[in-house]
């Protein structure tokens, strides 16, 4: 039977149980996780914990709704068994009518056809790093083999314990001047990346040049065999030595022939794409699902963002 629970009721150490033997288990579901990128979460859950949805809860001119966190790329059902397309289908349909506006990213084992809901595909980018080195080597595009050639000629070196500000203040500085995100934005991400380094979740690696100048830098997450690219920083000189391909190679040297896999959480953007296609990933899918049933013309309006919002991504 599933159940809406609001905040004050779940239980949080059987909820993070359940995470943490589940079949699909993601460090993005723990309930700490929630708690930083979402305070006012709400849940679903199935009988004692087996089966669970967080619903990330907001209000805007007095309407509830439920949208994707920042920081947070998947979520969905998590069950300690292997889920169907009807149990998926039934945890949607038991989301309370009073989230009048509803935009969910499932995660890659949730498969669903849901009637009431607008749904498109996703994408991120897997790599198992189980085999060699050189296996895994062998299967780099001739681009990235190219990159990593010119990379291993900057005399770059690799640092695995950077300060998470420094690959902030470098996107910042130089990416992150596109996008305009407010302050905000980086406060949560920087209690975010100190919270999983306190907890041994988290690896904020760096490349510097040779005159000792970090030009590029990556924060790593995991939980439950999988490491997570939840965000990065390049300046010019990264991109004219290929300083991100050296430390990604890098990283899948240090790492290879563990039982892990290294998730590069996307993108849409075609060149981003490359570039994770580049190490031999694997393009998998996963779902978003809508449903608007905001009174016009709030209805409109979110839809006019939701369509905006996606034509930048």
């Amino acid at each position: 039977m599933i159940k809406y629970l609001s905040h004050s009721e779940i239980d949080k150490i059987k909820w993070d149980l359940c995470i943490k033997d589940s079949v699909n288990g993601l460090i993005y579901a723990y309930s700490w996780y929630l708690d930083i990128v979402c305070p006012k979460w709400d849940a679903l859950v199935e009988d004692n914990y087996k089966s669970v949805m967080p619903l990330p809860r907001a209000e805007k001119y007095g309407f509830r709704y439920t949208n994707p966190p920042l920081f947070t790329q998947q979520l969905g059902v998590f069950s300690t068994s292997v889920l169907s397309t009807e149990s998926v289908d039934q945890f949607l349909q038991h989301i309370p009518k009073e989230y009048r506006y509803i935009e969910m990213n499932m995660n890659t084992l949730n498969r669903a056809k849901p009637d009431t809901f607008k749904a498109r595909e996703l994408v991120t980018h897997l790599l198992d790093l189980i085999p060699t080195y050189e296996h895994i080597y062998a299967n780099y595009s001739t681009q990235a083999k190219r990159n990593l050639k010119k990379a291993l000629a900057s005399s770059l070196t690799v640092a695995k314990e950077v300060p998470p500000q420094k690959v902030i203040d470098l996107f910042r500085a130089n990416r992150g001047k596109e996008f305009k995100h407010k302050p905000a934005y980086y406060k949560l991400l920087h209690t975010l990346m100190l919270i999983c380094l306190k907890l041994n979740l988290g690896q904020c690696w760096g490349v510097y040049t040779k005159e000792k100048e970090l030009c590029a830098g990556i924060f790593f997450i995991g939980s439950n065999k999988r490491v997570i690219f939840l965000f990065s920083g390049a300046n010019k000189i990264a991109y004219e030595t290929n300083a991100m391909t050296f430390l990604v190679d890098q990283f899948i040297r240090t790492n290879a022939q563990r039982d892990i896999t290294l998730d590069f959480e996307g993108s849409m953007n075609p060149d981003i794409a490359r570039f994770y296609k580049g190490f031999g990933s694997t393009e998998t899918h996963f779902m978003q699902v809508r449903k608007n049933t905001l009174p016009s013309p709030v209805k409109w309006i979110k839809e006019a963002q939701f369509k905006r919002r996606i034509a930048i991504k």
